[in-house]
């Protein structure tokens, strides 16, 4: 469902829904590896995402910028005292009594100008040799109408993240594209067909046809471009 409050950038929502159960899973299967015992998830939206890591952890911190997304994680989470909803954006000092041993942001980086500066917020309230997993939008030649209308300030390349990374303070350990398919369908929907939007109806049929093709590719070959960047990256100590 779109965010009520959000505006147009609800309407990145709507690619993690209910038509994109097998992306969903995706993007779980490849972060969780890099999970800890304490999380801390920037830009939880709804929750739904960071929900599906209660059971593999001892505490849980969600949060997001946007009012709405606060209250319905605080309604979401009420009762449960090992997780946290705090209400800030990047870069910023983060209001965390103690550090996580993971931070996980998903499609979050990319909307913030002061890149750098966000992940050494970030760092600062990261155990010494814990990771920040990042999941970002790939490659400019993909950026369109949708970017812009949800706020994208940038798309990257594994080149532009690691420099990114490196900048600030931290180690990259997995930095690769991936969603390789998943870029060629971009790139043919989004910038070719010259879509605003991807059509619920041709998520839901990329979602049972070109994800688990995705996966199965990826088991074998590494992709030389994505839709998507992803990146674990080691704090200092």
């Amino acid at each position: 469902m779109v965010q009520p409050a959000a505006g147009d950038e609800a309407l990145e929502n709507h690619l993690g829904g209910d038509e994109a159960r097998n992306y969903r899973q995706y993007e779980f299967d490849m972060v969780a590896p890099h999970v800890g015992r304490s999380m801390l998830e920037i830009g939880s939206g709804l929750g739904h995402f960071a929900e599906q890591f209660l059971p593999r952890l001892d505490r849980l911190v969600v949060s997001d910028f946007d009012p709405y997304c606060v209250e319905q994680l605080t309604k979401r989470f009420d009762g449960r005292d090992d997780i946290g909803v705090l209400q800030f954006g990047l870069p910023a000092e983060i209001p965390l009594d103690e550090p996580v041993d993971t931070v996980v942001m998903m499609n979050v980086l990319e909307h913030i100008e002061e890149d750098v500066e966000a992940l050494r917020s970030l760092a600062k309230v990261t155990a010494p040799g814990g990771r920040i997993v990042i999941w970002v939008p790939g490659y400019m030649q993909l950026y369109g109408d949708f970017d812009r209308k949800v706020g994208h300030v940038t798309r990257y390349t594994p080149a532009t993240l690691g420099r990114t990374v490196a900048a600030a303070g931290l180690t990259a350990e997995v930095l690769k594209p991936i969603n390789f398919l998943g870029g060629i369908a971009w790139w043919v929907a989004v910038r070719r067909g010259g879509v605003g939007y991807p059509d619920p109806r041709l998520v839901k049929i990329y979602d049972r046809t070109v994800v688990p093709a995705t996966r199965l590719i990826e088991r074998f070959i590494r992709p030389p471009f994505g839709q998507t960047v992803f990146c674990v990256a080691r704090v200092p100590g």
